[in-house]
């Protein structure tokens, strides 16, 4: 909120950070002398692929913004099974039998790696990658020369670094709580006999059963984080954020506020309604039975550095 409250008086704050496609020539591809004769604009190249010579950056760019969108449509996917129908049935056995018909199509060969594994990387690689790139043209732009008083500047000293987005901040958290969902839901499952068909809603709901603390913290750390990074994500994407707000003078501050109140209010609405299903109804399935319960069990105390108090 403090940072809607300053008074731009008009103006707007922008950070040095390149855009998409900047000229690479010199002033005089902007302002021609008078004695360089004037040329007929050259056709777009292209490469020998096919592929239009565009910057990294356009490229790494949509690499990061449609891996989000493949993302995405598994996240709803998921969505519907570990919340809306848990919610309508107000079953874990019978939400179980739903999982199981669509498991195949986000848990097996070729969809999991086209749906999970490759859009995440891709997602994670370019966006790093595009620190990287833009970094070394704000330095190449403002006068870096990367050397200070004779020894060469560290990449990682500069102060050329772009800042970091509140969308950034919120993915870098992600990362590693989907990763240990990843590994306690899809890692862990294979090293016992049966491997990931052992795993449905009950697994879940056993773990709320026996550990609820560390369920509860958990889950509400990945709902939480995961639902605001990628509202606010889309939000970018669909140029609905503050900062992308084109109305200037007084009324700019009014719209800046009404979508940030806007992004977060759809964003507490999709993580209430998940969390609805997930707490509500898996999270009070109850233990699972017999040798069932007790590979659960065996399970969980597989989880690194908790697992030994499970």
């Amino acid at each position: 909120m403090a940072d809607y409250d300053r008074n731009y008086n008009g103006l707007q704050e922008l950070e040095p950070s390149p855009v998409e496609e900047s000229p690479l020539g010199s002033k005089e591809d902007y302002f021609p002398s008078q004695h360089t004769p004037e040329t007929p604009p050259q056709p777009t190249r292209t490469s020998t692929l096919g592929l239009s010579q565009h910057s990294p950056i356009w490229y790494l760019t949509r690499i990061q913004r449609y891996s989000s969108y493949v993302f995405t449509a598994y996240g709803v996917a998921h969505m519907v099974n570990t919340s809306i129908i848990p919610l309508i049935t107000r079953s874990v056995p019978e939400s179980n039998r739903y999982l199981l018909l669509t498991r195949p199509y986000y848990q097996g060969i070729p969809a999991e790696p086209l749906l999970i594994i490759a859009p995440l990387w891709a997602h994670v690689i370019s966006g790093v990658a595009l620190r990287i790139v833009r970094r070394n043209l704000n330095a190449k732009r403002y006068g870096d020369s990367g050397e200070k008083d004779g020894s060469k500047k560290s990449l990682f000293s500069s102060d050329f670094w772009p800042r970091v987005s509140g969308v950034s901040k919120l993915g870098y958290p992600f990362l590693p709580l989907l990763a240990g969902h990843i590994f306690v839901n899809r890692a862990i499952p294979q090293q016992f006999p049966g491997g990931q068909s052992n795993v449905n809603l009950s697994y879940v709901a056993h773990a709320f059963a026996k550990h609820p603390v560390v369920s509860y913290v958990g889950f509400s750390a990945l709902i939480g984080v995961g639902v605001w990074h990628i509202t606010w994500g889309w939000a970018k994407w669909l140029g609905f954020t503050p900062e992308q707000v084109t109305v200037q003078g007084g009324e700019r501050e009014v719209w800046q506020k009404r979508r940030w109140y806007g992004i977060n209010a759809l964003a507490a609405a999709v993580a209430g309604l998940w969390m609805a299903g997930g707490f509500g109804v898996i999270g009070r399935g109850g233990e699972a039975p017999g040798y069932i319960g007790k590979m659960y069990d065996q399970m969980y105390q597989r989880i690194p550095v908790v697992g030994q108090w499970l």
